[in-house]
């Protein structure tokens, strides 16, 4: 089969993507990526034949680190709230033309099309113009649910969900529409969730089901267009893991702190506030720099600075993780058994440490509050032995990488003979 895959946005949500694409090559489909201009190395270092589309991703993912920080930390800045806002919107407009044209050139002809869930619009409405069937890979519970807080009753979250559904499609409508008319497509009278999941498109749940509770049994009426895989991961070596398992070795199980691909707006505050707080509880801590130069800052015995590790191979060397919320991390850290501390910056993070504290298994905070103090006190209590005991528990439910990959391409594969057999005329 020929299938089209395509994801926005940084280094780990283009990832899953990649891990079904490459699995799905494995079994001799021809597989095309279309991700980022910024990310087709990555793509291609995995065996991938990929174009660009869309617009480099790293300026949108900057703005939006500095929205959310500003959001927390000074809501009343309304006139930079709403500058930050548009300039978003004009990024995804333009980005969701350029994504179109793309896309309407590679797709035609292919059996199925696959999309990330960042902008998710233009390969919905392409795979509508061709009539393609239709894949979301989803990294956490994005359609609308009752699990979304313990306190408010399931209906009302549900509600909340889909009113956020509707507000967001009413401010990007206008843009979508013309793309659409472009296509020679009707104006859409609904948000993308809706339409997807209408048209019948497999929503496969690039996360582990025992992560939250009961929301499988919610979606049953879906059937089998919304299963759950587990995390779509790579585990790949990288140069620096034997660097890191060599200073990890030498002295006492460390704390690893991780920030994902968005550069830190101060790494030399957060670096000496991860040291302090590190030396005060007696403990050494692994940095994985990520997206953040760390080179000018302060240097420190009990500190060890490293590149992109091997998740999968150092994180159960590691007495606890402390990151920025993102899916692949919060299920590397479950796998590994490892009693983890979220330092969230982004709307669908503090999401995650919400279910880690109901599972027992970790805590989180709002990165621009997290002073020494705070990081302290955070860490001495999912250091507990209660919190690793637990998350070793938790480490045999969570699915192996392997078999999350294995697992989501035979839902593609199952999904597209499907799909095929009833366009086929008879």
């Amino acid at each position: 089969m020929r299938l089209v895959l395509t994801s926005y946005g940084g280094r780990g949500d283009v990832e899953p993507a990649v891990v079904v694409g490459r699995e799905l090559q494995r079994r001799g489909h021809d597989v095309l990526m279309t991700v980022p201009p910024n990310l087709i190395g990555f793509a291609e270092s995995a065996g991938l034949e990929a174009v660009a589309y869309g617009l480099d991703s790293q300026p949108i993912l900057d703005l939006q680190r500095e929205y959310f920080a500003c959001y927390s930390r000074t809501p009343w800045k309304i006139s930079e709230l709403s500058r930050m806002g548009r300039e978003t919107n004009e990024f995804a407009i333009q980005c969701w033309a350029e994504m179109t044209r793309t896309l309407k050139s590679v797709a035609d002809g292919a059996d199925l099309m696959l999309t990330g869930l960042i902008f998710e619009q233009p390969t919905a409405n392409v795979a509508e113009y061709y009539d393609i069937p239709l894949v979301t890979l989803h990294y956490f519970p994005v359609r609308a649910h009752g699990q979304l807080m313990r306190l408010v009753p399931a209906a009302l979250s549900r509600m909340g969900m889909t009113a956020n559904d509707w507000l967001a499609w009413r401010g990007t409508k206008g843009g979508e529409n013309r793309q659409r008319r472009e296509l020679g497509l009707a104006n859409a009278t609904s948000p993308a969730p809706h339409r997807i999941a209408t048209r019948g498109s497999l929503e496969i749940q690039a996360y582990d089901r025992v992560c939250f509770p009961g929301l499988a049994s919610e979606w049953a009426k879906w059937g089998t267009h919304r299963p759950f895989v587990g995390a779509l991961a790579m585990a790949s070596p990288t140069e620096t893991d034997a660097e890191a398992a060599s200073w990890t070795a030498a002295g006492t199980p460390p704390i690893f702190f991780g920030f994902g691909s968005v550069p830190l707006r101060s790494p030399a505050e957060t670096l000496a506030m991860i040291a302090g707080a590190c030396a005060r509880l007696g403990e050494r801590a692994l940095v994985g720099a990520g997206g953040t130069d760390f080179s000018n800052g302060p240097q420190f015995e009990h500190v060890k600075i490293v590149g992109q590790v091997n998740y999968a191979a150092i994180f159960p060397d590691c007495r606890a993780i402390v990151h920025h919320g993102g899916s692949g991390t919060v299920a590397a850290c479950l796998r590994a058994g490892v009693p983890q501390l979220i330092l969230w910056t982004l709307p669908d993070q503090p999401f995650f440490a919400a279910q880690l504290r109901r599972l027992k298994v970790g805590a989180g905070r709002r990165f621009a509050t997290t002073t020494e103090n705070s990081l302290v006190t955070d860490l001495h209590r999912v250091l507990a032995p209660q919190y690793r005991a637990r998350a070793r528990e938790l480490a045999s439910q969570v699915t192996r990488p392997v078999d999350s990959a294995a697992l989501a391409a035979d839902y593609v594969e199952q999904f597209a003979r499907t799909s095929t057999s009833r366009r086929r005329p008879n």
